[in-house]
């Protein structure tokens, strides 16, 4: 089998809420995402999606998905996409760096190895090692009642864990996690998310006021280092997140016992190869995950449903279902959550199929 083509699809996803937003202010409205499609001679085409957050969460943006694909693309035409290794060798070769670019390509280069084997992506990865996985909401950062009534609605739509949007004002943060804790019942998972918005000072006031609530703390500071400063000051289960960027910075936490539960982005670790091997890793060691992206629609929610699944359920701390916070259905047979859950969908694969009639024309073609 041969890649003959990879066109790339752009397509705008807008949240239903309007806008989220997260530590120092930053916010999106409408999520710019990227779906690329790799051709074969064999007849089979294989899909994925990579949808940044932005341009100032982490080191990637939606123009540098296709400005890295421009790079990457027609150095891959030729090759056999089921031999994946080789196909992440000469992505590498092609461009140095930026794992988000070429986090599409990897996923698509599964899809087609699934649809070869004619199994779905959840045996591929380690069998399917739960029914179904757990899911999380996040809550966009706002005034604290308005985050605690958003709570009760999505408790109400079979939601149990919350990851609350913090990294402001210390005092607003305290009055936040207050409020959401408060009308959680005992066994709701809390995990108030800084996105590295705290100095340490302030992230140490903030864990300090909330010491008798039943609480997570993810990525309270920027750095590492003062992350691991925060981590040994407190007794609360410590999350990271924006600083796990690999394989490599993973290793260093696991040694420096860091923290209790890693979030596994799969398109910023560059796709299914790494996020596979840091899922392993973490599994080894006794390290709960959060399996989800950086954001996204149908596609991206598959591949997190498919990693998430063949993962023993202890070592899930929560999932995400992406395209519950968008109004935009880009794929046939995504995902769907049912209560506060969700499975793989049947088929080889990914088990999806885009909807092209919604992506319309390929922005890039090679």
């Amino acid at each position: 089998m041969k890649i003959t083509a990879i066109h790339v699809y752009q397509v705008d996803l807008p949240l239903k809420e309007g806008r989220y937003a997260w530590s120092n202010g930053n916010f999106v409205e409408v999520f710019d995402s990227t779906v690329v499609a790799i051709e074969t001679d064999a007849g089979l085409a294989g899909y994925a999606e990579c949808c940044p957050l932005g341009s100032a969460y982490l080191p990637a943006y939606a123009r540098g998905v296709r400005a890295g694909l421009e790079e990457i693309a027609p150095k891959l035409i030729g090759l056999d996409p089921t031999d994946i290794v080789a196909v992440n060798q000469a992505m590498d070769a092609a461009l140095n760096g930026h794992p988000y670019v070429k986090s599409p390509i990897d996923i698509a280069c599964w899809d087609l190895l699934g649809k070869v084997a004619k199994l779905p992506l959840v045996k591929l990865l380690g069998g399917a090692a739960q029914p179904d996985v757990k899911l999380y909401r996040a809550i966009s950062q706002e005034e604290p009642q308005t985050m605690a009534r958003k709570i009760a609605g999505y408790k109400a739509e079979g939601y149990t864990k919350f990851q609350l949007k913090v990294g402001g004002d210390p005092r607003e943060d305290i009055a936040r996690i207050h409020a959401c804790r408060k009308i959680l019942h005992e066994g709701d998972i809390l995990v108030a998310d800084a996105n590295t918005g705290w100095t340490r000072h302030e992230a140490a006031r903030v864990i300090a006021a909330v010491a008798d609530l039943d609480l997570y703390i993810e990525q309270p500071c920027l750095t590492y280092e003062e992350c691991l400063s925060i981590r040994r000051r407190t007794g609360k289960p410590f999350v990271l997140d924006e600083n796990i960027t690999g394989l490599e910075t993973l290793v260093r936490a696991i040694a420096d016992d860091a923290m209790d539960i890693v979030n596994l982005k799969i398109s910023k670790v560059g796709g299914f190869s790494k996020a596979r091997a840091m899922r392993d890793l973490c599994v080894a060691h006794g390290i709960s995950m959060t399996i989800e992206d950086t954001w996204g629609g149908d596609i991206v929610t598959a591949a997190i449903a498919h990693l998430a699944q063949s993962t023993p359920a202890e070592f899930v701390f929560s999932a995400t279902d992406f395209n519950s916070y968008v109004s935009k259905t880009i794929a046939h047979n995504a995902p769907r959550r049912v209560g506060g859950a969700m499975k793989t969908p049947e088929g080889h694969g990914l088990g999806i199929e885009p909807d092209f009639a919604v992506l319309g024309s390929p922005v890039l073609s090679f």
